[in-house]
């Protein structure tokens, strides 16, 4: 597995890291613990180094999942993790004020069975608290040795700016693939003017860019809430899907390889974090690795993709009203 490393602030990773929410969380039909860890080390042991988890998953149930599975690989692997939810509670609201931070984080590196944090997201801007606070209060845990690096999710260009001038910002989470293209606007621009790594979450578009849904989706399924997943919005944004496949068929590719593949011709800097339940699907994802696009193929998707218009939103309404738009 190549290496690379969230701008310059010296954060290595492998190039494709894993996104653990739904191992235990996601869509109803998570693993039981012990085929959860099984699956995280086989992870380590195919190359992944980079493992992204957060208080708000369970709540708390991941960050112990996460903890315990690569408790033998700690000094092998990073570990991300995130507060800003109130309650650990995304549905609650928001809380990033410098006390929740610092027991927030004290309770992450209990259950994370570590004594340091890796990278450290805000989970979600929040509006209540100046960034420079929050930036601040980061800062202070950098120096006393509990956490690496300071990283933001889901961030607006001036949220960015801002808290970088108190305390390096290593790497922003947010979401980015072929299904949602929004942060190539202002957001990557911005990245590499500062040096800051690009860690996309959802790279696959949660799934649908596997080009296995093709219906509604089963009751227990969490991404019923989001609008775009609506079983008469899934039929509309199947023609991506089908573009796309077409053109895998010709890489002899499968289309989620392809869809990662072209993550990662886009910035050196980039380190997507696929999340999956099976050991055929990690497999699957970690080959995307050794794939190259040429700058035809790239050119080719690209044209592809803007021809299509998807529809429905990326988030419910109660999540959109988080999203950072300062």
């Amino acid at each position: 597995m190549q290496k690379r490393k969230l701008g310059n602030s010296g954060l290595e990773v492998s190039a494709l890291g894993f996104g653990c929410m739904g191992l235990n969380f996601l869509d109803g039909k998570g693993l039981d613990k012990k085929e959860a860890i099984k699956l995280l080390h086989n992870a380590v042991e195919r190359g992944i180094t980079f493992f992204d988890t957060a208080e708000a998953y369970g709540p708390y149930t991941n960050e112990e999942l996460v903890g315990e599975a690569l408790q033998p690989h700690r000094k092998d692997v990073v570990i991300a993790t995130k507060f800003g939810c109130k309650d650990a509670s995304p549905a609650i609201g928001l809380d990033s004020r410098p006390e929740t931070i610092r027991a927030v984080t004290e309770a992450s590196l209990k259950r994370l069975k570590t004594d340091y944090i890796d990278l450290l997201y805000q989970h979600r801007v929040d509006p209540n608290v100046p960034i420079e606070d929050v930036a601040g209060t980061v800062k202070d845990l950098i120096q006393e040795g509990k956490v690496k690096y300071f990283g933001l999710s889901e961030a607006s260009v001036t949220t960015i700016r801002k808290a970088h001038s108190i305390q390096p910002v290593s790497a922003l989470q947010s979401e980015y693939s072929l299904f949602w293209r929004d942060p190539e606007n202002e957001i990557i621009p911005l990245l590499e003017e500062l040096g800051i790594g690009f860690v996309p979450f959802s790279p696959l578009g949660k799934g649908f860019l596997t080009g296995i849904i093709h219906k509604k989706l089963a009751d227990v399924d969490r991404r019923n809430i989001i609008p775009r997943f609506s079983e008469e919005n899934i039929k509309a944004n199947l023609v991506l899907v089908d573009a796309l496949a077409e053109i895998a068929q010709q890489k002899n590719v499968s289309t989620a390889q392809l869809a990662l593949a072209w993550l990662l011709a886009q910035k050196p800097w980039i380190a997507p974090i696929p999340g999956t339940t099976k050991l055929h699907r990690l497999e699957e994802n970690i080959g995307s690795t050794t794939i190259v696009l040429t700058a035809d193929e790239i050119a080719e998707i690209d044209t592809t993709v803007a021809g299509i218009k998807l529809v429905g939103d990326r988030y419910p309404e109660f999540l959109e009203k988080q999203i950072d738009r300062s």
